[in-house]
């Protein structure tokens, strides 16, 4: 994959996002690849020299991914935690806090953010140790490394967690200036100060540079996972809204009598459409005696299926398995309906944690767009794809965000 050059090289930045000297970013022959927890092997030229990698971060509500990548978008190492969405409350009440791969230092998790950015600072530490065990002169050009983090919830333009529903312990945080300061103050990792951005822009960025959204001009990004989440490409950009906070589309009421959503309100799509709503259906299924192998997956227990049991049976065959994920597909397109009368989309790029799924749950989401946009066939067909870059797109954005060094919010 080929991607914009860091500043400092060749590429140059246009229309706010990076370009390669064309004025586009343009694809290559490779892909971005996943790592192992541990330093891949490069391309024979040291990835430890000043601004040849960047650190991305993605925080989730169940996990945290850490990755290294490249100037092209390679992912040289990658790590994850899981997300220390109680730490804070508890290392409040003097009992400790999680942080990933190193220990909670004094003093934190006792304020909005503090137990989340603990766990990045851990993941980055741990990333620079991988990246300096295959260097071939130990912290030659780490310092000054490029990173940047992307957060699940509404991120203002000054890079502060304003409201996450799933990250309730971080809201009000500028999580990329905690761990700017941590950094600092531990001295083995030393980058650019980090600035925080909405998971699902860093994850259109990458798209639009790299993957399935590539040469967009008007479009939608839309990531299914815990909850939903969602991007706007306006004119080749990725634009945030007057705030930052546009893209928020898992929060659009789709019935004011459904579920209570972790942000107050009820009936919110992701309550319905995201791995959260499928882990619902499934369960209600299984309690009505569907599921069998679902079922089974889980250990013989139905309150224990999940939406992951579902997937597996499903790319097995399942009928039941295969009619769930059916049902969570309508949803989607049931909300990709409304937004399309909405934007007007060219095309919408569908990734997360749901994506593994591909056209188990994006056909029968096709099929219900189809038949509840206005105008239907009149209209023409939105295409609707899969993302390409997969679970590492977000924390391969932020990273590319720190590469540049410019992202569209306006």
């Amino acid at each position: 994959m080929s991607a914009p050059g860091p500043a400092g090289e060749t590429g140059s930045k246009t229309n706010g996002v990076a370009g390669t000297g064309t004025g586009e970013a343009h694809a290559g022959t490779g892909e971005a690849h996943a790592g192992t927890g541990e330093a891949h092997a490069g391309t024979g030229e040291s990835d430890a020299t000043p601004r040849r990698i960047a650190y991305g971060v993605d925080v989730g509500g169940t996990k945290i991914l850490g990755v290294v990548v490249s100037p092209d978008g390679d992912v040289i190492a990658e790590r994850r935690v899981p997300t220390p969405r109680q730490a804070a409350a508890t290392a409040a009440r003097g009992q400790g806090g999680g942080a990933g791969p190193r220990e909670v230092r004094a003093g934190s998790g006792t304020h909005p953010g503090d137990a989340v950015a603990d766990a990045i600072v851990g993941l980055l530490e741990a990333l620079h140790d991988d990246v300096v065990a295959r260097a071939p002169a130990p912290n030659a050009g780490l310092a000054g490394v490029p990173a940047g983090i992307g957060v699940a919830g509404l991120v203002d333009t000054e890079g502060v967690l304003r409201f996450s529903p799933n990250l309730a312990a971080a809201s009000g945080a500028n999580i990329g200036q905690l761990v700017t300061e941590r950094l600092a103050t531990s001295g083995r990792l030393a980058t650019t100060p980090l600035r925080s951005h909405n998971d699902a822009n860093c994850t259109a960025l990458a798209e639009l540079l790299l993957g399935a959204a590539r040469g967009m001009r008007y479009g939608l990004v839309v990531t299914l996972g815990t909850g939903i989440g969602g991007a706007l490409v306006i004119g080749g950009r990725v634009h945030g809204g007057a705030r930052g906070f546009a893209g928020e589309i898992g929060h659009m009421v789709v019935d004011p009598t459904g579920p209570l959503c972790p942000c107050g309100h009820r009936g919110c799509w992701e309550r319905f459409a995201s791995g959260s709503g499928l882990t619902r259906l499934a369960r209600e299924a299984a309690v009505a005696g569907m599921l069998h192998e679902s079922v089974r997956l889980a250990g013989g227990d139905p309150e224990h299926v999940t939406g992951e049991h579902v997937t597996a049976a499903a790319a097995q065959g399942d009928a039941d398995a295969l009619r769930v994920i059916g049902d969570l597909g309508w949803w989607v397109g049931l909300g990709l309906a409304n937004l399309v009368a909405i934007l007007d989309p060219e095309r919408i790029v569908v990734g997360g944690g749901l994506g593994h799924a591909g056209e188990m749950l994006l056909e029968p989401a096709r099929r219900a767009l189809a038949e509840l946009v206005e105008g239907g066939a009149a209209r023409g067909q939105v295409p609707v794809v899969e993302a390409a870059l997969g679970e590492h797109a977000g924390a391969v954005g932020a990273a590319l965000a720190a590469f540049t060094g410019s992202f569209d919010d306006g």
